[in-house]
């Protein structure tokens, strides 16, 4: 026992789990015992003499020479926090508890590694912070980029991208940040990517210099510009995997381990989550508002955008134009061929109609074989004339659908914002009867309603041409 007591102090003091370190005034390693290698990799010998600011992570050594200062002032420190680069490259956090020795001319501190414990905390808070994004990002690019910001707090993430499989077992890029690559196209599920092999194979995947020439073995290859360290990440549901989530990086100063790979892993259940609750939000939302057979706007959509049309026009001064369209000879053509048919012929006739108009203007199917075109920021009426007969003209070529040859044409009634109405309610009725006069000469033509009335003044579309 008494041996045990008379044991000098270095001893003791390596058989500590923290470490312990005395600098003098200037910063320099005066002194560490054993567990300094375990926490920073460095051993004593190549330590001693080096200044300790040299290892602290860049980023915290203005606020760590500034707590110095204060511990040099006569004031202990026992809980500050801050972050050293090891030897290996990794970061770890560090609780010191330190104080100066004016008799000895020495600055005296124990090191605790607390990096598992802010691993936890960062986690939790990535968890929480995911789910919030999850509820309160409009969309899903909106909640990428959240994503992305929550990921670079757990690790280094300044290039990012998430690959998404869609109906057809492609694989497309709707977030893709990269310092050097552009998005890629979408991708074949059974392509050599590496992106798609996580996919597949529902497993995370890192590469590194070290194991680089077996991942890329039999052709697999990464996007763009070859990555020093990539790590890729599936994103699983219960349904199965629907992606994958990848971080890479170009530089020495940002490396991937398997540590890393597993804190990504496990976040990435809580990001697939995410993206599927967003997605089947976009996707009810969708529904709620296009026809499911043509995939236009619905009627509901089609009176809010003509409302919100008409107050900007009566805000700028701007001219719009209403069409109302009902096809000539669909309900024969139904009877005799039959719905299966009716219904390509009604997405046929939606296909064309979008060709003839803007990006910028709207189709809508109203319902049955009516359909409405809403035309903004119009210059003059025969604007609108141009957009009808280019229509009729559209129907010239017949419909082959089915092994069937289809003829149809469209009946179309103009009425004119503010020369036949200021109102929807208005807009539409005048639209309606020009169309109902069009249909009454025997179709195939656009009616243009008259200035001030609910009643419509021919224009065939000969008359445009």
């Amino acid at each position: 026992m008494e041996k045990h007591a008379n044991a000098p102090l270095a001893n003791v003091a390596d058989l500590l789990l923290d470490a312990i370190c005395v600098v003098d005034a200037e910063g320099r390693y005066l002194y560490v015992n054993a567990a300094y290698e375990r926490i920073f990799g460095y051993k004593p010998e190549e330590i001693l003499g080096t200044r300790m600011i040299d290892l602290v992570h860049p980023d915290d050594r203005e606020r760590t020479l500034h707590v110095v200062d204060e511990i040099m002032g006569g004031q202990p420190k026992p809980h500050f926090e801050n972050r050293y680069v090891r030897k290996d490259g990794q970061v770890v956090h560090i609780m010191w508890s330190a104080r100066w020795s004016e008799a000895e001319q020495a600055r005296f501190a124990v090191a605790r590694d607390i990096t598992e414990l802010k691993r936890i905390e960062r986690v939790q808070a990535a968890l929480y912070a995911i789910s919030e994004a999850a509820f309160a990002a409009a969309d899903l690019l909106t909640l990428f980029g959240h994503i992305h910001r929550i990921v670079g707090e757990l690790l280094t993430a300044r290039n990012l991208f998430v690959a998404l499989l869609d109906e057809n077992d492609m694989l497309d890029f709707p977030y893709f940040v990269d310092e050097y690559n552009q998005r890629p196209p979408p991708q074949r599920l059974d392509s050599d990517a590496l992106s798609a092999l996580v996919v597949r194979t529902g497993e995370a995947l890192l590469l590194t210099p070290d194991n680089r020439s077996e991942v890329l073995a039999h052709g697999r290859h990464l996007v763009g510009r070859a990555a020093l360290d990539w790590l890729g990440v599936p994103l699983r549901v219960s349904r199965g995997v629907i992606g994958a989530l990848v971080v890479q990086t170009y530089a020495g100063d940002v490396r991937y381990s398997d540590r890393d790979k597993h804190l990504l892993q496990f976040v990435s259940d809580q990001v697939a989550a995410a993206i599927e609750r967003k997605q089947i939000e976009a996707r009810l939302h969708y529904v709620a508002h296009h026809d499911p057979l043509t995939e236009l706007p619905n009627r509901d959509v089609f009176h809010r955008r003509l409302d919100d049309a008409l107050a900007r026009a009566r805000q700028d001064g701007h001219m719009l134009a209403l069409l109302y369209i009902d096809l000539d000879r669909f309900k024969p053509i139904n009877d005799s061929y039959g719905h299966d048919v009716g219904d390509l012929l009604l997405r046929e006739v939606a296909a064309r109609l979008r060709r003839c108009v803007r990006e910028s203007d709207t189709v809508s199917r109203l319902g049955g074989d009516e359909f409405a075109v809403l035309l903004e920021q119009i210059s003059h009426p025969e604007d609108a004339a141009h957009i009808a007969a280019k229509i009729c003209h559209t129907f010239d070529h017949p419909c082959v659908l089915g092994g069937h040859s289809l003829n149809i044409a469209a009946s179309i009634g103009i009425a004119l914002h503010p020369a036949h109405g200021s109102s929807r309610e208005r807009l539409l009725r005048n639209a309606d009867d020009a169309m109902y006069l069009a249909k009454s000469r025997g179709g195939n033509q656009f009616v243009t309603a008259t200035a001030g009335t609910g009643n419509a003044t021919g224009v065939d579309s000969q008359l445009t041409d």
